[in-house]
């Protein structure tokens, strides 16, 4: 363990083994770190926090402190990172608002500098979020998402997994799995194919996915219509299925 002289660390605090913690860095008392945790300097880390092994958090990123909602009310709170995170210069993650409630963010996940994840948020595994995304309250991230940056998402939106915001979007709706889109106002554009050949879709999957795609955004269906063409045209593999239980789950709508 390497713990430089500077760093200011509750006598509480649990610290895994082999750990670096750098100049002026403050931890909490109720922090706890994982094995092999780097955490550079002037980075503060307080609140109920968890940080998994083998994360990475650079200069000046804050974490664990008070959530900035104002229906905040006092209580404990929770933010959780998995392991293998990367947590880059002034990125800031949050405490929920409320009591017991938990801000989570993944495992092998990429914040990027000035990045910003607020209360309830659950950022999920492979998540990158570029220079300057902002993730508004009780927003849902699933796997492999890719949040360009100068991009903010509205509270309680959802992005399904493999789907890419592209940079300096609004994203006000649900955005559903495989998707492409950017802007404001924010649109699909088309299945997101660059990332699902980087996560080896098969060719078969791909086709598919554009098929529901055309039937979503290029048909003159409403998306209930929609959705019972794809239930009866397409085949029901894993990532149509998906993408159907996600629309029907989504509670602000989908982005059209």
């Amino acid at each position: 363990m390497s713990i430089h002289s500077t760093a200011i660390i509750h006598s509480k605090a649990e610290v895994g083994n082999s750990c670096e913690i750098g100049p002026y860095v403050v931890i909490g008392e109720n922090v706890k770190l994982g094995d092999n945790v780097t955490v550079m300097s002037h980075t503060v880390i307080d609140g109920w926090t968890t940080i998994g092994s083998g994360c990475r958090i650079f200069p000046h990123a804050v974490i664990g402190m008070l959530t900035q909602d104002t229906k905040y009310k006092g209580g404990k709170s929770y933010v959780e990172i998995g392991e293998n995170t990367t947590i880059r210069e002034f990125a800031t993650v949050h405490l929920a608002t409320a009591p017991e409630g938990k801000t989570i963010v993944g495992d092998n996940c990429l914040l990027l500098a000035y990045s910003h994840v607020a209360h309830e948020c659950i950022v999920g595994n492979d998540v990158i979020m570029s220079n300057g995304a902002t993730l508004a309250g009780h927003v849902t991230l699933q796997d492999k998402v890719i949040i360009g940056g100068l991009s903010g998402v509205h509270q309680f939106c959802r992005i399904g997994k493999f789907a890419f915001v592209g940079g300096c979007s609004k994203v006000v709706q649900d955005v559903p799995p495989c998707m492409l889109g950017e802007g404001d106002p924010f649109k699909i554009y088309g299945p997101n194919m660059v990332g699902l050949e980087r996560n080896n879709f098969s060719e078969e999957a791909k086709e598919t996915i554009k098929k529901v795609y055309k039937v979503l955004y290029r048909s003159s269906l409403n998306v209930s219509q929609a959705l019972e063409k794809i239930k009866k045209d397409l085949p029901q593999t894993k990532e149509v299925i998906d993408i159907i239980q996600f629309i029907e789950q989504s509670e602000r709508g989908i982005t059209k």
